[in-house]
Order: C-alpha cells, then sequence, then structure tokens
C-alpha cells in the first residue's frame, strides 16, 4: 500500500437483517438490491476507493444512500459484512478489539452532527477529553488544548460550559477536541447540517482554513451538494447504497458519470465550484519577449487580434503588447518588443474560482491570464469561455487566439507594413 493513501476501501458490502451473507452473495452474483428485501437491507454495496493523505474526502448522498454505514466501516464502528478496510496501512476489518482501540487513538478522530459535549465540563476540559483518555498529565494537554481551542476562535471561551455556547461554537468544540487528539485522520459525519446558513458557512471555511494548516486528512459526509463542492479536494456520490462516481468538484460537474449525478449537480452555483484551471482555454497570442516587433505584428495579423501576451523564458507571463505600438515600432524600424510591453494584465491563479473573475474580466479588455506561483502563463479565460461555463453550454476546444478587443488594423493594411518595411530591415534577425 502507498504511503500516501491514508484510508483505503476495498470491495466493501454491509447487510443487515436475516441473512445478510446470504444479501452480498447475491448481490455479487448480480441480483437487483430491491429483489432482496424479504433477507435483508443491503446498505453499502461493492464500495471500493482510496483516501489520500491530506486530501478532504467527501462522501455525499442523499438520506438512505449508505454514506453514514459507510464511514462507519471506516472507523470500525460496524463491521463489513464482506470486503476490507486499511487505515494508515493497518487492515482494521477483523482485528481484536484492543488493536481496534490502539489505531482509533492513534489515527482516527469523530467529529459529530450534535456535539457530543460532556455538559459539565468546561470547554477547555471539553477539548482535552482525548488526551485525558490517553493519560496525558493535566498541565500538558491542557496547554495543547488551550493552543488548538484559540486556533478555532474560541479564545476567551475556555472557562465557558457548554450551555452556554451557540450551536457553531459547540461544535467548534467538537472540532477542537478531535483536533487536539493529533491523529492523522478526522471523520465528519453530517457535522454542520445541525446549524444555521450563516454559522455553516463559516465552520466550512474554517475547516478548510485549518487543513491547509495542519495537513489532517479529513473525510466529510454530507447530504449537501454545494457544502461537498465546496469542502471536497475529491467527492463520492453514493446512490442507494452504491459510489457511483468519485471526482473532483470540477469533474462531477462538467463530467458527471450519469443522469443522477447530473441531476443532482444541476442547480449547484458553477461560480463557487469551477476552477480556472479547469475552464481555462490555450492561449494563442503569444510571442517571445526576445522576439521583434515584426515577429509579433505578424502574429496578430494571422489571428486577426490587436494583442498578444508577452512570455520569457520558461513562458514566464512579462506583459502584453497591443497592435498599434507595435505598428509604430515596426514603421519606425525599432527592434526592441520590451519597450511597449504593458503590464496592465488581469491575472488569475489556477485554483480560483470563477466568482473571483467576474470584475477581473469585466475591466480588462483582455482575456484573463491564468498563472501560477513561478508566473508562468498556463491559459487564457475569455469572457465567451467565462460566460459559457456559468451557463454549462459547451465552448469550443483547441487553441484560443484573444479576440476581445478586435484587431486595430486589417490584415491587407499590416501585411502591406510588413512588407514595406522588409527590405530596410532584412538583417533582423529572426524577426522577418
Amino acid at each position: 500500500m502507498s504511503e500516501n493513501i491514508a484510508i483505503s476501501a476495498h470491495h466493501l458490502y454491509k447487510a443487515f437483517g436475516r441473512k445478510p451473507k446470504e444479501v452480498v452473495k447475491k448481490l455479487q452474483a448480480g441480483a437487483d438490491r430491491s429483489s432482496l428485501s424479504h433477507l435483508g437491507t443491503a446498505a453499502v454495496i461493492d464500495a471500493s476507493f482510496d483516501v489520500k493523505a491530506g486530501e478532504i474526502f467527501v462522501v455525499m448522498g442523499l438520506s438512505g444512500s449508505g454514506k453514514s454505514t459507510l464511514i462507519r466501516m471506516l472507523n470500525g464502528l460496524l463491521e463489513p459484512t464482506s470486503g476490507s478496510v486499511t487505515v494508515m496501512g493497518t487492515p482494521i476489518s477483523g482485528i481484536p478489539a484492543q488493536k481496534l482501540r490502539e489505531v482509533r487513538r492513534s489515527n482516527i478522530s469523530m467529529v459529530f452532527q450534535h456535539f457530543a459535549l460532556l455538559p459539565h465540563r468546561t470547554v477547555l476540559d471539553n477539548a482535552a477529553y482525548g488526551l485525558e483518555v490517553q493519560g496525558i498529565p493535566l498541565a500538558e494537554r491542557r496547554e495543547r488544548a488551550q493552543s488548538i481551542v484559540e486556533r478555532v476562535g474560541l479564545a476567551g471561551w475556555e472557562s465557558k460550559l457548554p450551555g452556554e455556547l451557540s450551536g457553531g461554537m459547540q461544535q467548534r468544540v467538537g472540532l477542537a477536541r478531535a483536533l487536539v487528539s493529533d491523529t492523522d485522520i478526522l471523520l465528519m459525519d453530517e457535522a454542520f447540517s445541525a446549524l444555521d446558513p450563516l454559522i455553516r458557512r463559516e465552520m466550512q471555511e474554517q475547516l478548510v482554513e485549518l487543513q491547509s494548516e495542519l495537513g489532517k486528512t479529513i473525510i466529510f459526509i454530507t447530504h449537501d451538494l454545494n457544502e461537498a463542492m465546496f469542502l471536497g479536494n475529491r467527492i463520492a456520490v453514493m446512490r442507494d447504497g452504491r459510489i457511483v462516481q468519485v471526482g473532483t468538484p470540477d469533474d462531477i460537474l462538467t463530467d458527471p458519470a450519469n443522469d443522477y449525478v447530473a441531476q443532482f449537480v444541476q442547480d449547484v452555483d458553477r461560480a463557487r465550484v469551477l476552477t480556472a484551471s479547469g475552464v481555462m482555454e490555450p492561449a494563442k497570442s503569444v510571442v517571445s519577449a526576445s522576439a521583434g516587433p515584426r515577429a509579433a505584428l505578424r502574429t496578430m495579423r494571422d489571428l486577426q487580434t490587436s494583442a498578444a501576451f508577452v512570455v520569457g523564458n520558461g513562458r514566464t507571463l512579462v506583459g502584453v503588447v497591443r497592435d498599434k505600438d507595435v505598428m509604430r515600432q515596426v514603421r519606425a524600424g525599432e527592434t526592441d518588443l520590451s519597450l511597449i510591453v504593458r503590464n496592465d494584465v488581469a491575472t488569475i491563479e489556477p485554483d480560483a474560482h470563477l466568482s473571483d473573475m467576474f470584475e477581473l474580466s469585466v475591466e480588462s479588455p483582455l482575456p484573463v491570464a491564468v498563472i501560477d506561483d513561478k508566473k508562468r502563463l498556463l491559459g487564457v479565460i475569455p469572457r465567451v469561455t467565462l460566460l459559457a461555463a456559468l451557463g454549462n453550454v459547451p465552448s469550443h476546444t483547441g487553441e484560443v487566439a484573444i479576440v476581445e478587443p478586435p484587431a486595430t488594423y486589417s490584415m491587407e493594411v499590416i501585411t502591406e507594413t510588413l512588407r514595406e518595411t522588409a527590405p530596410a530591415f532584412a538583417s533582423e534577425g529572426g524577426t522577418r
């Protein structure tokens, strides 16, 4: 097993009722779930997936889809009827109870929907409870708990009892308790569903922030698609006990596996799910910083566009040149393109959501440039591509020239200018 896999589920089945083994056997032979109700209920059917270390893996489905049963098999609360679960390289299916407790204590913490706080213990003591169970000395566990309590936004509330807190604050205590145990994996079963929408969103944002800081592996169960899309690095969609698709939010939104998933995602706020990297197009109107103005003018003529991105070594974005400035250089016999490069380029990072692009796209006459942390040009997002993505309308594939704004000069004018100036600059290496 790869050291980068935190949890692995292999052909998991869970059936309840009179004859669970027979239910699984018939399912494996191709029987339909609904035809087996006289033998038992198949809650999870042939679920297989790996959860990568450090990712948020969301299991999403409607009530009765099997997601809560699935998560309880992942920490050994339920024994699979068939199949296996491996946690941090250790198989937990069928192992002795003491060994299972050791795995849970070292590797897995749980955050519940209804907080499960001890009512007569303070916030700090509730947060430190897992360490108390482990036998950690009082001073050490309180010190560790204090640090996490502050991190989840409860500084100043350490001495309060759960009954004195709002629902959102109580859930922060539950999250703090899980984090204080410092396990590798957090299992969160509908953890935010009891909260009102505003507090719920705050908790979602805080969870993402904490995960990025602490690098925990999180398996999050939810019936809320928008929550799944916001939180998940990857999402498993469940229906009637089966996982019907596993993919990134972009994958599930833009390439649903079947009609059920497509119907599920049709009302999602696409602007808050789709990312720049998921919709960007390769930029074609690009010239090297070392190229002369004649090469830049040819590129813009051939693509019928009024601008071109200028890149340096390693495709690092330097800026943009406009056809009016390039035309002036060509007519004047100048050869240094860098003199007219403008830096007013709208840029965005590849993992930014489309909702972050609206103002940029409106204010920029050019497509928004997508650049990585080394300022390399990865692609562009023209307005038409942005609108098509938001409206779930297929655009075309392939390389896209900058067409915003349209070319200032006709192809004939540019060609004539290049022809008239060519003799005087025959020695301009590589730019004729």
